[in-house]
């Protein structure tokens, strides 16, 4: 049996269980929830890149806790409470600096112009979405949920990076469809009409999701 016919045998076991892994993602990262929340104020305040450089973010946040959750630290930390109390705290902290910025928006709202965003800027998009998954314990047991669906259980390295790989290019295709969704020029207008009632509710939002966090 050569190695193609091996690794063909080994994704064939495992891609029930990849299939059904893959199903609560794609379920997940579509629903809305702080995430998409935050693309939409990218997305209608600083258009499509910025947008979509989050949503990056966002996906690589995801292949961390993939990661932990696969060697099994997300599992040790939630036996850790004063860890887990730690990561909620932090990441209700960062909701409400996100709820900050909201209602600052409705105190001074910024002009709708073309996106000209800079690499800094861009890196702060990023570091945006990045901080916004890893710092939400919810997504740690979230994906302690897949995990124990097995997708990959016993499988070598080749298959367990691909499953990895294809999980990051679902949470960034799914955000980033929010993402360019939201950057079109009629939700731009609309946003630019009514923009203090938008940021208004992403703010209120983002409270209600603090809050709901750090009681978790």
């Amino acid at each position: 049996m050569n190695e193609l016919t091996i690794h063909l045998n080994e994704l064939t076991t495992h891609l029930p269980s990849i299939i059904t892994a893959y199903s609560i993602l794609i379920g997940a990262a579509l629903s809305p929830g702080p995430a998409v929340m935050m693309l939409i104020g990218f997305a209608t305040t600083q258009g499509r890149t910025s947008a979509l450089i989050a949503s990056a973010g966002i996906a690589i946040g995801s292949v961390c806790i993939n990661l932990l959750t696969l060697i099994g630290v997300g599992l040790i930390l939630t036996k850790i409470t004063w860890a887990m109390t730690a990561l909620q705290l932090l990441g209700a902290s960062y909701l409400l600096y996100l709820a900050y910025g909201a209602f600052k928006k409705v105190i001074n709202p910024p002009a709708i112009t073309a996106s000209q965003t800079t690499v800094s800027s861009l890196s702060r998009c990023f570091s945006y979405g990045f901080l916004l998954q890893i710092s939400n314990p919810k997504a740690i047991a979230f994906w302690l949920a897949i995990t124990s669906v097995g997708a990959v259980e016993g499988a070598g390295i080749s298959l367990t990076l691909l499953y990895i790989f294809g999980a990051f290019l679902i949470s960034f295709i799914c955000h980033g469809a929010w993402a360019l969704l939201m950057s079109g020029s009629t939700i731009r207008q609309f946003y630019n009409k009514f923009r203090c009632g938008v940021e208004a509710c992403l703010g209120g939002f983002f409270i209600f999701s603090a809050i709901k966090l750090a009681l978790f």
